[in-house]
């Protein structure tokens, strides 16, 4: 992803990226809670892993973004740019509750 050049992609197509990594991490770490409702503590452990890079991926393109804004270049501002930042900063906050809610049963044993 280092290799990612932001100007060679339109602002949706950016905006789409961040969107779709945020959902694709938001979805493993519901399916990860779901999976230790179910017994299952090492898929659902797995499952926070993957949602960690779909993670990392999206904080790469923000990132970026951010850095082409502070250099000069403005990032076009629209409601596709509203919902994608939404998405992902919702997705980091529910990622991080379930990590602690998932800590909190183990260290409970429930």
């Amino acid at each position: 992803m280092d290799n990612l050049n932001l100007e060679e992609l339109s602002a949706e197509q950016v905006n789409f990226m961040l969107i779709l990594h945020s959902g694709n991490a938001r979805s493993k770490v519901i399916q990860a809670l779901r999976e230790y409702k179910e017994g299952r503590v090492t898929e659902a452990d797995h499952l926070l892993i993957e949602a960690e890079e779909d993670l990392k991926v999206a904080h790469q393109i923000h990132f970026k973004m951010v850095q082409q804004e502070a250099s000069g270049t403005k990032v076009e501002f629209a409601l596709l740019l509203m919902h994608a930042e939404d998405h992902l900063m919702s997705t980091l906050s529910m990622k991080e509750l379930v990590k602690e809610m998932l800590d909190l049963f183990k260290q409970k044993k429930l």
